[in-house]
C-alpha cells in the first residue's frame, strides 16, 4: 500500500512539475509583458501598463522619456523624436501614484539612464493620499532580484496573457509602440462628449483650508525630490497637465481651489530649489483648457491637443519663473472665479441632450 503511495506521489509531483514547466515555457516563448525581448515576428500586444512598462523600458532605450498618468497616455513617442531631435519613447501609469512612478524611474535609470525625463505632473495625484494606493504594481518586474521572476513565469495571468496575446496576434490586432496604449482613436471628443460625462456637483458653500493638501503633496513632491538628488545630470521638464476649465468648476464647487493653488505654490517652490528642474505650466493656458472640443471629459484632453501641448513645453512657451508664479496664481484664481460656467450648457448641448433622454443630468435634478 505503501509503494502504491509513493508512485502515486511521484506521478503527482512529475506531472505537476511537468505543469509548471510547460506553463513557464509558454510565458517565456510568448513574453506577454515584453520582458525578454521585443517581439520580431508580430507586432505587440498591448493590454497592461502597469505590467508591461518594465519590458518596454527594459527594451527601449531612449534620450527623452515621457513618464505620466492617462494624461499623457495619447501622447506619441514619435512626437517627442519630433520635436527634440532625439529617440523618445513614452510611459505612462493610468491613475498613477508617486510610488508607482518611482519604481519605473528607479527601473530606467538602471537600464538607460536617459539625458531628459519629461513628467507629467497631474493634480489631481499630487494632492492625494498616496496611502491610499492599491498596490497594483507587480514589483518583481521592476526590482533587481533575478530570482523572483518565477513569479512571471509561473503566473496564471500571465500564461492567460500569452494566449491572449497569440490570439490578437493572429487576429492582426497588435500596435506599434507609438501606438500602444493609445485611446483617441476610440473615444468621443467634443464640447458635448466633455459635459455629458460631467457630473457636476451642487456648490457645497465650505471652503477647505488653503493648507488642507499641504501634507500629501510635501509627501508626493519628496518622492520627486529624490529623483533629482539621485539624477543631477539628467534634465527634468516637469510640466503640470492642462484639465478643462470644468476641473475648474469642480474644484470651486467643491471647495478647494485655493487648496490646490496652494499646493501648486508648494510644488514649485519645491521643484525650483533643483538646477537640474524646470517647470511648465500649461494647466494655466486658457485657450487650451477652454476649448472643450479638447476634451473627452472634465481633465483627459486628445492626441491631438497634446501634441500642442508638448510642442510649446519643448518651445519654452509655458515655462513658468519663480518671480512669475504668484501673480499667475493669482491671475488665474481670478479667471476661474469668474468664469461664466452656465454658459458651457448652450442650448446645441441641450438639443442634442434630448435627442437621446427623456430625463435632464442628475445633477439637474438635485
Amino acid at each position: 500500500m505503501n509503494k502504491m503511495y509513493q508512485r502515486w506521489a511521484r506521478r503527482f509531483l512529475a506531472a505537476l512539475l511537468a505543469a509548471l514547466a510547460l506553463c513557464g515555457g509558454i510565458v517565456y516563448a510568448v513574453d506577454p509583458c515584453l520582458y525578454y525581448r521585443m517581439p520580431e515576428d508580430r507586432l505587440p500586444v498591448f493590454f497592461n501598463e502597469r505590467y508591461q512598462a518594465a519590458g518596454i523600458i527594459r527594451q527601449s532605450p531612449a534620450d527623452t522619456v515621457l513618464l505620466g498618468s492617462s494624461m499623457v497616455s495619447n501622447y506619441r513617442a514619435s512626437w517627442i523624436e519630433e520635436f527634440y531631435r532625439c529617440s523618445g519613447l513614452r510611459v505612462t501609469i493610468p491613475d498613477g501614484y508617486f510610488f508607482e512612478f518611482d519604481q519605473v524611474l528607479d527601473l530606467l535609470f538602471r537600464e538607460h539612464s536617459p539625458d531628459r525625463i519629461l513628467f507629467a505632473l497631474d493634480l489631481n495625484a499630487l494632492v492625494r493620499n498616496e496611502r491610499d494606493a492599491s498596490r497594483a504594481m507587480p514589483d518583481y518586474l521592476y526590482n533587481q532580484n533575478p530570482l523572483d521572476d518565477i513569479k512571471y513565469l509561473l503566473n496564471k495571468d500571465c500564461l492567460y496573457y500569452s494566449f491572449y496575446t497569440l490570439l490578437n496576434s493572429y487576429w492582426g490586432a497588435g500596435q506599434t509602440l507609438d501606438e500602444g496604449f493609445t485611446w483617441d482613436s476610440t473615444s468621443s471628443w467634443g464640447q458635448y462628449a466633455a459635459l455629458q460625462f460631467y457630473d457636476r456637483a451642487p456648490a457645497t458653500g465650505i471652503q477647505m483650508p488653503e493648507d488642507a493638501y499641504l501634507q500629501f503633496a510635501q509627501e508626493n513632491l519628496a518622492v520627486m525630490a529624490n529623483w533629482f538628488q539621485k539624477h543631477p545630470d539628467t534634465k527634468f521638464e516637469i510640466f503640470l497637465s492642462p484639465y478643462s476649465i470644468l476641473a475648474w468648476d469642480k474644484s470651486i464647487r467643491q471647495g478647494d481651489l485655493d487648496a490646490r493653488l496652494a499646493a501648486v505654490k508648494l510644488a514649485c517652490k519645491t521643484l525650483w530649489a533643483y538646477p537640474n528642474v524646470r517647470v511648465h505650466a500649461p494647466l494655466f493656458a486658457k485657450n487650451m483648457v477652454t476649448e472643450l472640443n479638447n476634451y473627452c471629459d472634465y481633465v483627459h484632453h486628445s492626441g491631438e491637443a497634446g501634441k500642442w501641448v508638448l510642442g510649446n513645453v519643448c518651445a519654452e512657451k509655458f515655462l513658468l519663473r519663480e518671480e512669475d508664479v504668484e501673480k499667475t496664481l493669482a491671475d488665474w484664481r481670478e479667471f476661474v472665479v469668474h468664469y461664466d460656467y452656465d454658459a458651457l450648457w448652450d442650448g446645441e448641448f441641450w438639443e442634442r441632450w434630448y435627442e437621446d433622454h427623456d430625463q435632464p443630468p442628475d445633477w439637474c435634478k438635485s
